[in-house]
This record gives structure tokens, C-alpha cells and sequence, in this order.
């Protein structure tokens, strides 16, 4: 196992990116004005990729394209996080891809991560963003103290639990953070942020990861394709867009696509919200047509829709090419999610599974 990465800010700086100095002034002002920690360790040697590849920047030339494009930076970039981290939606997908990682794992032959939307990496659940919604509180904090967690759940609560090793509940991991404990020498990490704050803080995360972890302030939607197939030909991609921009679907639809062309044996999991959304009610069924066979779609509700019509009520991870143990490991498993995470009589859980 490798050395994780220090967790350094985990209440996300204001501001552009910027050089490493004038960054770390920045994050150290912001942390100390809401009374948190920030890590001052000088930084090792790292060899993050600063920019968008080429592959990433696309021309757009008609004015309407070009505000288009300007609607969805705004949507993109008043997007946190670190609002939902360790929510129910964090809970399923966190614990589904702990599993695939593991699996990944268990040949000796190399393997990538791969991540479209990667945010911060760590999150404080004391201060900032998470304790304005207190969403973890109806998530990682009804298992944090339980003692009859099911393996599923067991070894998703152990990864949290290495992030607070005082076993007091303070910080949670996003999937990079995830992702990375679970790699070894061989293994190699590409991520993709475009939220500027969010890429700054991902990149002092991962300060000393090397070249085994390499980082991109850009669209992940785009910048994946550059990277398909990968050099071992084994990967777990994920894919994980806030769908607040309800283009998102097509986006991650069409990507999804794309990339099985390019690398159709490669492990794709796709996280997406139950809301009031017809976007979000037929997704399933589009991503289920991209693949005929081999796919594995399980969803967690906890409650009845919101009577206002806006909010998250449930969550879903739809995997193409899963592990074979993975449908009965959760078939089995998440009723007990249901009972701990559930709100109301609607709470329910689906696995649907079609093998080779």
C-alpha cells in the first residue's frame, strides 16, 4: 500500500487558481477567517499537470455556442460538493466503488483510476459547506457508530475511518482519496476537475503523489478521450457530474459511448440523482441501451420526492462491465441500507443485473 497523501485544506479556498505561493496564501487567509486548520508543511516534489491537454480545449465558434458554453461554466463552477459530501448518495456510490477498486485489485497486473469530476478529494464535515446542510448527518453519520455493518458497508466505513483516525467524525473522503489508499506502485490515477477552487484544493491534496497521480483542470467529459484506451487495459472510469446542468445527461451519455469505442473492455461506473427531473427518470433506461449485456444498475431511495419539488431523494450507480460478485454482494446487502438510511415508507432499493 502507498502512502496517502496529507490532507491539507479541506475547507475550499475562494479564489483562481494560482502559483503554489500565492495559493497557499490564499487558502491559509480563507481557512484562518473560518477558523480551520491549514496545513503549512512545505510541499515534496510533485509533477501534477497543471493545465487543460490539448485534447481538452475545444473551439466553439458561433455566439450562440459560445453562450451556451458560458451557461453551463456558470452552472459547472457554482457547484460544491463539499454541500452533499457523505450524504446517502456519497454512501452508495463511495461503498460500490470501494468494491470495484478492490476487485481491480486482486490481479497483480496494473490498473488505472480515472475520474471526470473528482472535486476537493477530503472534505470537512465541522466546518464550511457540510455543516450549512448537515447532509451527512442523514448518511455517513447514521454508520459511523453502528456495530452490525454488513462487509459492504464495513469497508466503506473503514476508508472514513482512516481519515479520522481519533475516531471522531471530522473529515470525509471523496472518491480520489478513496481510489488512492486502495492503489499500489503500479497503479495510476487521472483526474479531472473544472471548478477552479476545487482543482487547487485536489492539487495541494495530491501534492506528493508523483507522477502516479496525475491532475487536470478541465472538462472530464472531453479530456477522458485522451486517455482511452489505457497502457495496461484495465480501468475503472467514473463518472460523476453534478447534473445540475441538465445537459449532463447527454454529456455523460455520449461520453459513456465514446469511450467504449475506444475502450470497450474497461470498467465504467456512473453515479446519478433521483430528483424531480425527467432527465434523471429515464437515465437508466438510456444508459442500459449503450450496452446489451453486462451491466449492473443498483439505486438507494430513502424518501418520498420533496413536496417543494426540488431536492435529492435517492441515487443510483449504473456499472458497465462489473465484477460478476458484485450483484449478489448488493442484493444481499442493501436492504440493511435501506433500514439505516431510509426516511419514510418509500425508502426502497433496486439491483438489476444482465451478465454476458
Amino acid at each position: 500500500m502507498v502512502a496517502v497523501p496529507v490532507v491539507a485544506v479541506v475547507v475550499a479556498a475562494q479564489g483562481t487558481a494560482q502559483s503554489d505561493n500565492a495559493h497557499g496564501s490564499a487558502a491559509a487567509t480563507h481557512c484562518a477567517a473560518r477558523g480551520v486548520a491549514y496545513n503549512t508543511r512545505p510541499r515534496g516534489t510533485s509533477a501534477f499537470c497543471a493545465g487543460v491537454p490539448p485534447q481538452c480545449i475545444r473551439i466553439v465558434d458561433s455566439s450562440l455556442e459560445r453562450r451556451a458554453l458560458f451557461l453551463h461554466l456558470l452552472i459547472m463552477l457554482s457547484y460544491r460538493h463539499a454541500f452533499h459530501a457523505g450524504n446517502h448518495a456519497d454512501v452508495l456510490k463511495h461503498a460500490v466503488v470501494l468494491q470495484l477498486l478492490r476487485y481491480l485489485g486482486q490481479k497483480d497486473k496494473a490498473y488505472w483510476y480515472i475520474d471526470t469530476h473528482a472535486g476537493a478529494g477530503v472534505y470537512s464535515l465541522q466546518e464550511g459547506y457540510a455543516v450549512k446542510t448537515g447532509e451527512f448527518q442523514t448518511g455517513i453519520a447514521r454508520l459511523w457508530e453502528r456495530n452490525d455493518l454488513p462487509s459492504l458497508f464495513s469497508d466503506y466505513v473503514d476508508e472514513v475511518a482512516a481519515l479520522n483516525p481519533d475516531g471522531q467524525l471530522r473529515f470525509y473522503p471523496g472518491s480520489p482519496y478513496i481510489a488512492w489508499r486502495q492503489m499500489r506502485e503500479q497503479d495510476r490515477m487521472r483526474l479531472f476537475e473544472l471548478h477552479t477552487t476545487e482543482i487547487d484544493v485536489l492539487r495541494h491534496n495530491f501534492r506528493d503523489a508523483g507522477r502516479r497521480a496525475m491532475l487536470y483542470a478541465g472538462d472530464g467529459f472531453d479530456g477522458i478521450l485522451a486517455l482511452l484506451p489505457p497502457a495496461p487495459r484495465r480501468a475503472l472510469i467514473l463518472l460523476d457530474p453534478s447534473y445540475e446542468d441538465k445537459r449532463d445527461y447527454t454529456r455523460t451519455l455520449r461520453c459513456v459511448e465514446e469511450s467504449l469505442k475506444r475502450f470497450p473492455t474497461g470498467t465504467y461506473a456512473v453515479w446519478y440523482p433521483q430528483v424531480k427531473r425527467l432527465e434523471s427518470q429515464r437515465f437508466p433506461d438510456q444508459l442500459k441501451k449503450l450496452q446489451e449485456r453486462n451491466w449492473l444498475h443498483v439505486s438507494l431511495t430513502v424518501s418520498n420526492p420533496p413536496t417543494d419539488g426540488f431536492g435529492l431523494f435517492g441515487s443510483g450507480m449504473f456499472i458497465l462491465n462489473p465484477p460478476y460478485t458484485l450483484p449478489k454482494l448488493l442484493k444481499d446487502q442493501m436492504p440493511w441500507l435501506v433500514k439505516a438510511l431510509g426516511e419514510d415508507k418509500a425508502a426502497q432499493f433496486k439491483v438489476e443485473y444482465r451478465g454476458d
